[in-house]
């Protein structure tokens, strides 16, 4: 009787080994994740874009007001700017004048003006001789016959000196210096001009800041309270997204997305502001400055300040679409 062959394992015939099969994950990858989130952020700037288009004459005048504000403290500090350049180099308000003795030659008043030049805290040195300071003294004060008629030239000559750095401790420094050089009786050191051109630019900036910080709180309002009107404008449609399971990061991403864009467009408009009026104010600056013999103009918006500008401006409006949504966010849960 032949021997009976046993049965085959289940796991043999079905031709597998005996480990049981692996269960498959349904959860999706980082790549499907990625591209879900770019595919959802694209979603909302074109929805964004497209509605901003379907308002193009209240979107342009939202952008238009933002720009003026935005314009004003970014033009004044440019001014600024130009009129610290106006004023020339501040070495020339605290030149130190170098009296010398009524003996003093010109030989030798021009040998130290070479001496003095050399010196590292020296920028620039002029020797004005008698016969110069006589002729220019004649000339300014009016005096000029009844000067003539004096037997003797009462004037020194004088070494103009120029300072390379403006700071009152070491200028003091530099005039006591330049005081103990033979032949010099008198060393004069005038900061009036340089003190006052210093407190009016500082003036300036102080409000310069002020009006940046009181525009920015106006920007914010102006964002937030147009983010808050479109939010109005789909709170039903918003209910109905936080209703089907929407999170709040889904709801804000559109409102985001459409305050960089107003901030985008703000940017612009201000920097075709600012060049535009610097370009018309220019015209008039370079008229006058050519009645005085000078070739000042007002320089024009550099490109780095101008990118500043855009990027703050969308920055701005981002938070203050940021700031919108989240007050009316608790608002927005379905009824």
């Amino acid at each position: 009787m032949a021997a009976s062959t046993p049965e085959s394992k289940p796991a043999e015939r079905v031709g597998g080994s005996g480990r049981k099969p692996e269960p498959q994950s349904d959860e999706p990858g980082f790549k499907a994740l990625f591209h879900a989130w770019l595919e959802s952020h694209r979603a909302s700037l074109v929805d964004s874009l497209k509605r901003l288009g379907k308002q193009p004459i209240g979107s342009f005048f939202t952008c238009l007001v933002m720009a003026v504000a935005l314009s004003l403290p970014m033009g004044l500090a440019l001014l600024l700017d130009n009129i610290e350049r106006l004023g020339g180099s501040w070495q020339r308000a605290a030149q130190i004048s170098l009296y010398m003795e009524l003996d003093v030659r010109n030989e030798a008043g021009t040998a130290l003006r070479e001496q003095i030049a050399d010196w590292p805290d020296v920028a620039d040195a002029a020797w004005v001789s008698r016969e110069q300071a006589l002729e220019e003294f004649q000339q300014l004060s009016g005096l000029g016959e009844a000067l003539r008629e004096l037997p003797d030239n009462p004037l020194p000559g004088v070494i103009v000196v120029t300072p390379r750095e403006i700071d009152r401790a070491k200028l003091e420094s530099l005039r006591q210096q330049l005081a103990e050089l033979p032949g010099v009786e008198q060393a004069q050191l005038d900061l009036v001009w340089v003190e006052r051109l210093s407190a009016i630019l500082k003036l300036g900036d102080r409000f310069v800041f002020g009006l940046t910080l009181l525009l920015v709180a106006t920007l914010l309002l102006v964002i937030g309270n147009t983010i808050r009107l479109h939010i109005e404008n789909r709170r039903t449609e918003i209910e109905v997204v936080k209703l089907v399971g929407g999170t709040d990061g889904y709801v804000r991403r559109p409102f985001l997305y459409m305050g960089a864009l107003y901030g985008l467009g703000a940017g612009l408009l201000a920097w075709l502001l600012l060049a535009y009026g610097l370009g018309w104010l220019n015209e008039a600056v370079v008229r006058l400055a050519g009645l005085y013999g000078s070739d000042f103009a007002l320089a024009g918006v550099p490109g780095e300040d101008g990118l500043s500008l855009v990027l703050g401006a969308i920055l701005l409006g981002y938070i203050g679409a940021w700031l919108a949504v989240a007050r009316h966010l608790s608002e927005l849960a379905p009824r």
